[in-house]
This record gives C-alpha cells, structure tokens and sequence, in this order.
C-alpha cells in the first residue's frame, strides 16, 4: 500500500528554519522555508538555513511551496533557495508580500510564481488539494493547513494560538478544524513552542492596554521596540498614539518595510498626518513624539541599540525618554537585550520591559489550547513540531494524555521520514540533513573546519612566523619575525616572543640538516615546536600560521 510521507528539512527538535515536506504519489509539496539565527557558537555566521540537497536531487519531483506566513522563520530562507528549485508560491496576501519584497531585495533573475489564496479557499498545487484555515498568531494573515490525502486529511498548524480578543477582530475558524475533525483527520502537525506553559496565552489586546498605560503616563518621548512583523502591535502603538495626539515616527529598516507593505496591502491603518520622517524630529516637543523601532532583541546593528549605544544619526536617548521593548528576548538573546537595557537606564531613560510589566504576550499555543486544537482535529497520528526537543516531548505527552495511542504519536529529527498510512504509521529512515550556514553573501561554504578556526581565534588568538629562506641552500635569510594578534602583548612579553623565535630558528636548523625543504613538511614542523613551546610556557593554543617566502 502506498503511504503518506512527511519529512521535516527543519522546524523539529529547534526553534526555527522551519521547512516541512509532503509526499503523496510520488509528487512533493513544500511547507514553508524558515532560517534560525545563529547560536553563539557559529561565529560570526549569519543564518542558518535548511538544507536542501534532497529536493534538488528530486526537483523534478516538486509540484510547489505553500507558505503558513510571514515570519522569518517560515520565509527567510526563500531567496536563498528559490532559483535552485524554481517552484510557484502560494500563500495569502500578506506572506507573499513579504516574500516579493524580499525577493525585490535579493534582486534575483529569475521570474517566481505566485499563487494568492484566502482562508477557507481551497486550491490545488500540482496532485495536492490545500485549504487555509484560519488561526491566530503575532503576525496577521496566519494560516493552518489542510492537505488532502487518500487516508484524510492532514492539518499543519505550526504556529498558532485561540486568541478570543485579536486585534483585528478575525477569531479562529473553530468551525472549520471542527469539520475537519468529524471527516477523519490523518494527522496532525501542531505548534509546540509553549508545551511546557500552563493555561491559555493571553490575548494581544492585554499588551494594547500596556501600550495605553504608557502613552497616557509618559511625559516624554515615547520609543517603542517590537518585532518589525508584529502588525497588530505596531497598529496598536498607532492607535495609541492617535488618541495621544502624538506623531509617530519609524526607524530600523525591517520596521519601516513591513510597516509599508502591511499599510499598501490593507493589514495596518496609519491615521491620516500621524507619520513624520526621522530627520524632522527636532522640530517636535518631547511629548508630541514616539517612535516605532527595531532592536527588541538586542542586535547590534539594530536602531534601538545604536541608540542606546549613543550611535544614532536621529535619536540621542536623554533623561524623560520612556523606551518600552515590546518583545520577550529570543533564547540565546537575553544577554545582548539585557546590555541594551542597561545602557538605556544609564542615559536616564525609564524602561519598561517584560520582565518588570506585561508589555509581549507570546503568539504561540499554551497547553489548555493545544488540547482544544487536538480535540477539535482529533487525529489518528499526532506529530509535534516547532520547538526543542523538550517542546515536543512534553506535547507529545499532553497528546498521550488527551487519548492519542503512543504508537501514533512520532517525534521527529530533522530529515527523519515518516511513513503515514490507514494501517500504521512509522519512521521509515532518514534523507540527511545538516544545517547550511549564511555568511555574507556566501552559502553553506563556511563548514566545520572554518567554525573551529574561528573559535580558536576567539580563545587564544593567532601568532604568524613571517621568514625568508634561500630556496637552494634552505638557510633563513631573514626573520623569523613572530606577529601576534589576540595572543599576548608583544611589547610586556618579549621574552616570551625572543624564546619562540629561537624554537623557530632551532626547528628550521634541524629541518636543512636533515634535508627537508618542502614547504609543507617546513610548517608543519615548525607549527608542532611552536604549539608545545607555547602551551608549556602559558597553558594556552593559539592558531600558528607559519608564512615562508623564498628568494
């Protein structure tokens, strides 16, 4: 018997680069493709994406992409993978606008198709029905989705929350999951980033009332942090300020783009001479102002950080500015947010943040609501998705507990396949994945090798012999000369340096009396005395880069 596959590329066992694939006879649909921002050990890397060697060898295979949302970890791998896989897109309106501006951005040649779809809009992609279903989340036009399959459906709800007062008014389509649940559902595929958080998640109009609370208190300039993709937040700031009387102005690129995009397609309503440029602020009073602003989570170059690093071209913090970062800090960034809010306290601003007031509600499913989504989809095989893996574990737990045969629930590894069928469901091997690194402009060329390098400089720095030698005779001609850059100051340890230069000197020695003149064989001696030499005398292992010319 044929059997559904479901293969995720990403999004499992990690918060982000989520990329879910369905197989059913023999053809490919593809769910989302996300980035994950790096963790403090890839140094200097800036995105990891999905690896995507199994859909280039099946390219042939792929009937297209259908998208959940916006955020960048449903979208942000696109540019990167696109021209690979030239595949139509289908998504609503909002998503895909995100994803065109993006692609604007990456100037890329070839022509993408799209395809714009509405909740409870069915549409078929290649051999694949697809329906939207509507849910909430902190982006708005956020969508589940219901694959039809010769065994049921699937529903694919990878983030998502029951939020009974959104701000924009449009609840969850209760009735259509229910539906959906009373025809037999295969499976489902459910959010499991607040697994472990009890109860429900508070609805995004409590932070409005937050937002109100500081713009009728604040006697300053208001500056307002929050995601760039958080529409419904970024419109209640707008509201806030309306009823305020102040004008509000954008900085931070992301912000000032969706804030565009969300305004021209119709999911943000920007009162009519409530914008001002950036560059006007000096002609306002205090507390005629606020400011929109990205930064939220501390990133370096981020508008609220240059700002509370005294580095912004328009905005100099001082003594009565009220900065409200609107956002709880991603995992891995609670330090770099925790720095920013120092350094604004120490300019004299008041700050308001999570940890001292309720100004971010998490977009995502608590547990009282991820047992309403199970009992109105009432699957046959549950699988957890989007979280580590102690997310998934402990959703797969509540499942189990909610009447769900252990034997259907899977929890899977990054290109783990799972075979679905109306007998069993199994995992059926792996496709092999590994995370693909974005560097600049480079992809996937930064491995292991270079990580470790780059690590190695960052703990014990790099010490460069620079020598001349004579090509015929091997004898040194001049040198050799010791560089050293975050290893020692030259200057306090010249003994040390004298010492090292005289192992260099001894090495080479012993290298012409013994005949050895190939270069290769001449560092690599001279990198093994060096390295012991120094880890005796200091304990540490700096990178040894020894550098030989000839003459």
């Amino acid at each position: 018997m044929n059997s559904i596959k479901a293969i995720p590329l990403g999004g499992v066992g990690e918060i982000g680069k989520n990329m879910m694939l369905i197989e059913k006879d023999g053809r490919i649909l593809i769910i989302d493709a996300g980035v994950m921002f790096p963790e403090d050990d890839l140094l200097g890397i800036d995105l990891v994406i999905p690896d995507i060697s199994y859909l280039v060898e099946n390219k042939h295979r792929i009937d297209g992409m259908v998208l959940t949302h916006g955020h960048e970890d449903h979208i942000g791998a696109i540019p990167y993978i696109i021209e690979e896989l030239d595949v139509p897109i289908t998504g609503t309106r909002l998503a895909l606008g995100l994803v065109k501006a993006k692609l604007k951005e990456f100037h890329l040649s070839k022509e993408v198709k799209f395809n714009e779809i509405s909740p409870r809009q069915k549409t078929k992609i290649g051999t694949f029905e697809v329906e939207l279903i509507r849910v909430n989340h902190s982006i708005a036009d956020t969508c589940a989705l219901a694959i039809q399959t010769p065994y049921g459906p699937i529903i694919y709800a990878s983030d998502f929350k029951f939020d009974q007062t959104p701000v924009d008014g449009i609840v969850v389509d209760y009735h259509k999951l229910s539906e959906y649940g009373d025809a037999g559902v295969l499976a489902l595929f459910s959010d499991s980033t607040n697994a472990e958080r009890e109860g429900f998640t508070l609805s995004e109009r409590v932070v409005g009332e937050k937002i109100d609370d500081v713009f009728s208190t604040a006697r300053g300039r208001i500056i307002v942090a929050t995601f760039a993709s958080n529409i419904h937040r970024i419109q209640q700031v707008f509201d806030a300020a309306k009823q305020y009387r102040r004008k509000v102005a954008i900085t931070g690129r992301s912000m000032v783009h969706n804030c565009q995009i969300a305004s021209e397609l119709g999911f943000l309503d920007i009162p009519e001479d409530i914008l001002v440029e950036m560059k006007d602020l000096h002609s306002f009073e205090h507390d005629k102002i606020a400011i929109l602003t990205t930064g939220s989570q501390g990133e370096p170059m981020a508008a609220l950080t240059r700002m509370a690093n005294g580095e912004h071209r328009q905005v100099n913090v001082c003594p009565g500015d009220t900065v409200m970062v609107s956002a709880s800090p991603i995992p891995g960034n609670e330090r770099l947010v925790g720095e920013t809010i120092n350094k604004l306290y120490r300019l004299g601003a008041n700050v308001v943040y999570q940890a001292i007031s309720g100004v971010h509600v998490s977009g995502h499913a608590s547990r009282e609501e991820l047992k309403l989504m199970c009992n109105l989809v009432r699957p046959r095989y549950f699988i957890p998705v989007h979280g580590e893996y102690r997310h998934l574990y402990h959703h797969a737990q509540l499942a189990e507990n909610m009447g769900i045969k252990k034997d259907n629930i899977f929890i899977l590894e990054p290109g783990a396949v799972l075979d679905l069928n109306d007998d069993r469901g199994k995992i059926n091997g792996n496709v092999g994945v590994d995370r693909v690194l974005v560097d600049g402009l480079g992809i996937g060329d930064v491995g292991t090798v270079v990580l470790r390098d780059r690590r190695l400089l960052s703990q014990d720095g790099i010490l460069i012999v620079v020598l001349t030698i004579d090509r015929e005779t091997g004898k040194i001609v001049s040198g050799p000369d010791i560089v050293t850059r975050g290893f020692v100051y030259m200057r306090e340890s010249e003994e040390l340096i004298q010492q090292a230069t005289e192992i260099v000197e001894r090495t080479l020695d012993k290298c012409s009396a013994s005949g050895i003149k190939q270069w290769s064989r001449l560092k690599n001696r001279i990198r093994d005395a060096l390295s012991g030499f120094v880890y005796q005398k200091i304990k540490r292992r700096p990178m040894i880069l020894p550098i030989i010319m000839d003459v």
